[in-house]
């Protein structure tokens, strides 16, 4: 498997700085663009474009917290994390709060769908209204949360940094803060994309 990390020069770490990995990026790139090769034999061409393949797969994995964590374990463990599909405990009422605003929202959506007539549309306004500023109250909820959660991996760096002597890395909770990370991304693009509807 390669090491994303090393591709791009990055520290292996749970969290990364932003800016830094997009400039290393940038320049990682623009030396191994496969344009810089576009009169080399074809073999060289093909390597180019599959090192530059590789290099732009490592910065979308890198970049993304979820997916960095998931790299980052199956490097420290040598194992794939398992995709484990039950809620944890503590987000249970959110779950069952954000699908009731989704399936509330979706009500409306159909009957906005359907309603022709200027008056009904514009009292279906005002309802759109009040349901896209609670969709944004929860939107809001989960950016929190997740920050706390960036918060804490960049907290986490440290281990990797300086590990105490014979003290295990905390792989345990890196792979609960991915999973949080997927419930929080999947609940966020479900909002929007209600956001999105109740604009129109």
């Amino acid at each position: 498997m390669t090491d994303y990390f090393n591709l791009l020069e990055q520290p292996r770490r749970p969290w990364l700085d932003p800016d830094s990995l997009k400039q290393t990026f940038l320049a990682r790139s623009t030396q191994i663009h496969p344009d810089r090769v576009h009169n080399a034999p074809e073999a060289e061409r093909v390597a180019a474009g599959q090192r530059y393949a590789e290099l732009n797969a490592a910065y979308q994995c890198l970049r993304e917290p979820k997916e960095r964590l998931r790299h980052l374990l199956e490097l420290e463990s040598g194992a794939r994390p398992p995709d484990i599909q039950q809620v944890p405990p503590e987000l249970t009422e959110r779950f069952f709060e954000i699908g009731r605003l989704c399936r509330e929202a979706d009500a409306l959506i159909a009957e906005k769908a359907k309603t022709t007539s200027p008056v009904l549309r514009a009292g279906l306004f005002e309802r759109g209204a009040e349901f896209t500023e609670q969709l944004m109250a929860m939107q809001r909820k989960i950016g929190g949360r997740r920050e706390e959660l960036m918060a804490e991996l960049k907290a986490m760096n440290a281990a990797w940094e300086s590990p105490a002597a014979g003290a295990p890395l905390p792989l345990a909770r890196l792979e609960e803060i991915r999973r949080l990370l997927g419930y929080f991304a999947r609940w966020s693009d479900q909002i929007q994309e209600r956001i999105v509807k109740l604009s129109f």
